[in-house]
């Protein structure tokens, strides 16, 4: 059986033909896996399993649930990956299946609640911050902001703003209207701020 460091790999590759060729790979090695080639499937772990840990993490905000979900999620896919059609890249198709199943996680203990009213009565702000003066604050503080906003409308900004959703997406996965997800976004946006803003106002008390 031929290794995937053994796949050939010519000298001088521009850009173009560098993503070709590691396209080639990953079909390589999702070919691999369908035969049930255990060391194909720790190739692909190890090449998704960072990057889909900390959806998990900024989903779920738990280590312990984060890495179970984690484990299931690639156990999913493995079993499922006779599905995958290569019509987007692997990670989309697997990130998929994450938010899923963080999503299904959420609902279970009942954290993830989004109101049809909340879409009504949620003030509306711009798609676009006028105001990016949040952007000068600690990355640390900002993620603190994000994990005290309220479950349902946490998980949409995650959705859009880190994992890059659009709002028909999301309100697909969620099971809401688009017009929901954004007003949940406006939502949280503004919480967002208001928390940041909150902090700064106590940082300058000290």
């Amino acid at each position: 059986m031929q290794a995937v460091n053994d796949i050939p790999r010519p000298a001088g590759q521009t850009r173009k033909n560098l993503e070709a060729s590691n396209s080639d790979i990953h079909k390589y090695l999702i070919e691999k896996c369908l035969e049930n080639d255990p060391k194909a499937q720790y190739q692909l772990y190890r090449q998704y399993a960072d990057a889909m840990y900390n959806v998990c993490m900024r989903m779920v905000k738990n280590q312990d649930e984060a890495k179970d979900i984690l484990q299931e999620a690639f156990v999913e896919a493995f079993t499922k990956l006779h599905t995958f059609r290569f019509e987007a890249s692997f990670g989309s198709w697997l990130k998929r299946i994450v938010v899923n199943k963080c999503i299904n996680l959420l609902q279970k203990k009942r954290l993830l609640t989004i109101s049809l009213e909340d879409s009504k009565n949620a003030r509306r702000i711009p798609e676009e911050i006028e105001d990016d003066s949040h952007t000068q604050y600690e990355v640390k503080l900002v993620q603190k902001a994000i994990s005290l906003l309220p479950e349902g409308c946490r998980v949409v900004l995650n959705l859009y703003l880190f994992e890059g959703y659009d709002h028909a997406e999301i309100g697909e996965i969620l099971n809401i209207t688009e017009s929901t997800s954004k007003a949940q976004y406006s939502k949280a946006r503004k919480k967002l701020r208001e928390i940041i803003e909150e902090d700064k106002k106590h940082l300058k008390l000290i």
